[in-house]
């Protein structure tokens, strides 16, 4: 009898240590959900499919600066790809240039700015919200926009009117659209296979 009374709270000791492993390992796999979890309000490059996986963090966007006075362009500023290139009114831009409509919307006055670019803003499609466009203007200041959204228009029914001006998706913000063509330009047509847009808004000036 003794050696079966002292067998009974070993097996008891085994159950009680059983049960604390399956409480750990849950409380392990409950504060690793905690830590996975991403922040509500942020803004990304997520496209709504598995593409998304493995891209840069999600940043948070800065606030819009005040629109400014009226100032003709003169040059497009991206740094992240390298790209200065003037800016003419001429509306589609020649090569090796950016267009303007002549008499729409400045960068960096309220309302959206338009600024034409096709093969010569390649490869602008690979800019990602948060990043920097610049626009040195006449009045020698800058308007300084952030990337908001690139959206690429693959087919003909969608392609961009630039003939008319794009409406703020903001009001009282100073807005820009980049158009661009969204890959190199067909070699039999010499056109935009795609068009890619670019929508920022001005946050910060500079000299």
């Amino acid at each position: 009898m003794g050696s079966d009374e002292e067998r009974c709270p070993s097996g008891t000791g085994r159950l009680l240590a059983g049960v604390a492993w399956v409480v750990l390992l849950l409380g392990l796999w409950l504060w690793g959900r905690e830590r996975s979890d991403v922040p509500a309000g942020m803004s990304g490059t997520a496209t709504g499919d598995m593409a998304a996986a493995g891209r840069p963090p999600r940043v948070e966007l800065p606030p819009a600066h005040r629109p400014l006075a009226a100032a003709v362009p003169r040059r497009l500023d991206i740094p992240a790809l390298g790209l200065h290139v003037p800016v003419v009114a001429d509306g589609h831009g020649r090569p090796g240039t950016v267009g303007r409509p002549a008499d729409g919307v400045t960068p960096g006055e309220p309302g959206t700015a338009l600024l034409v670019g096709s093969a010569t803003l390649h490869p602008v499609d690979a800019l990602e919200p948060g990043q920097e466009i610049r626009v040195a203007r006449a009045d020698a200041g800058a308007a300084e926009f952030t990337v908001e959204d690139v959206r690429v228009l693959s087919h003909s029914p969608e392609r961009f009117d630039t003939r008319q001006a794009p409406e703020p998706r903001r009001e009282g913000r100073a807005e820009l659209r980049l158009v661009a063509c969204a890959g190199p330009p067909d070699r039999t047509t010499g056109g935009c296979a795609a068009d890619v847009i670019v929508s920022a808004y001005l946050t910060a000036t500079g000299p």
